[in-house]
């Protein structure tokens, strides 16, 4: 009976239909049914009802992520609910169960096009991006994407501390504007405050723009960029986009521009308020 309990609490909390079930716990329909009808007069061991109740809270993790945690960002969701558990565990029901976690690509270096009358402001950063405190850092970059309609492009500034994404316009260019709109809305975010903050960008010509300069300036920030074609200069929004398009842009298409741009804001805001950071556990402010 405790079983059959745990199959209802299957389908209910995670959310899943018999034949997705089946499918994940590589069983077929009919055996399954006729598991229930037996269920009534076999009751499991602690060790497996312990196991079974594992799978069902494993499974209803992994799908509210869409399918991007591994064992790590499950393991420490279900500590943060109170669960007992040891990485290793999940990890072998996640294997026993055949779902898996994404595991970005080392991302390529972006090609740049720098204007060789710019100048440049100093790297005030040195790879340095998380100072222990928010808004000390700030790192932007401009990602092409792509949709049935024309190329598009995304600017972000995020924080380095937090790991949250302040500002991420999408346009049909990759003019000034679209990287003094996406400052303007990091600020905002902010309650209007960035003074003293670090701007830090490689040495594209949006970032080396008049218009730039003056944005920065009005609202207090320090510019600083990092060396030409140097990806590790800029890691902290070069990962941005390697989660991204990893774990959502290269795994669907965008017949127009309005599809494209509701699928970023619903991706940022679960970047933004749920999806755990390696490297602080939790998102931040």
């Amino acid at each position: 009976m405790a079983e059959c309990d745990a199959s209802n609490r299957f389908l209910g909390a995670a959310g899943v239909d018999v034949a997705r079930m089946a499918r994940l716990l590589h069983v077929s329909r009919s055996g399954y049914y006729e598991y229930r009808k037996r269920c009534g007069s076999t009751s499991l061991t602690p060790a497996a009802q312990r196991r079974a109740d594992l799978s069902v809270k494993i499974l209803a993790h992994h799908r509210e992520s869409d399918g991007t945690y591994g064992a790590p960002r499950i393991t420490a969701d279900l500590r943060e609910a109170g669960e007992q558990v040891s990485e290793k565990t999940v990890a072998k029901i996640m294997a026993q169960v055949g779902i898996e976690g994404i595991s970005p690509r080392t991302f390529k270096v972006a090609t740049t096009v720098v204007d060789p009358m710019a100048s440049f402001p100093p790297d005030l950063v040195g790879r340095r991006f998380d100072q222990g405190r928010l808004d000390a850092v700030w790192t932007s970059d401009i990602t092409h994407l792509t949709c049935g309609e024309s190329d598009m492009y995304m600017c972000a500034i995020k924080d380095e501390h937090s790991k949250r994404v302040l500002g991420w316009p999408v346009a049909d260019h990759m003019r000034n504007q679209l990287v003094t709109e996406t400052l303007d809305m990091a600020v905002a975010a902010r309650g209007g405050h960035g003074r003293g903050t670090v701007l830090h960008a490689d040495r594209g010509s949006q970032y080396t723009a008049s218009a730039i300069a003056a944005a920065c300036h009005r609202h207090g920030l320090h510019r600083s960029m990092g060396a030409t074609g140097i990806c590790w200069d800029n890691a902290g929004t070069e990962s941005l986009w390697s989660t991204f398009k990893h774990e959502h842009y290269y795994r669907h298409t965008y017949a127009t521009k309005a599809e494209l741009v509701a699928a970023v804001d619903k991706w940022m805001h679960w970047y933004r308020t749920r999806r755990r950071h390696s490297a602080i556990g939790v998102n931040g402010q």
